[in-house]
């Protein structure tokens, strides 16, 4: 059975592999710090579309990269593994129909 979606194939340079896991370290402090200044904004402004831009960055960005530790406790269950990378998957949708939400809520 052939995967169509791999996160990364096999055949890639040790280098690559560890550059591409640095930048998703990177990515993911940077989409937290972002939440926490939005979720600063909320509090200072009591705006509730910033709440929402926080919740969205933090579901989205944080979340799923916070889910990568359980996926390697467990990566040599594969129901597991497959349930983690889905639940990962709703929370960055959710967290996308948040900051969506946030854009178009009317102040």
């Amino acid at each position: 059975m052939e995967i169509l979606l791999q996160i990364a194939p096999p055949d890639i340079p040790d280098w690559a592999q560890l550059f591409s896991q640095s930048i998703s370290i990177i990515t993911a402090l940077v989409g937290l710090a972002i939440a926490y200044q939005a979720y600063r904004g909320y509090r200072r402004n009591d705006s509730r579309p910033m709440l929402f831009l926080a919740i969205g960055f933090a579901l989205s960005v944080g979340l799923p990269f916070v889910m990568v530790i359980p996926l390697l406790l467990f990566s040599h269950i594969q129901a597991v593994t497959a349930a983690i990378t889905v639940l990962s998957n709703v929370f960055t949708l959710i967290g996308l129909a948040c900051i969506l939400y946030a854009l178009r809520m009317p102040t």
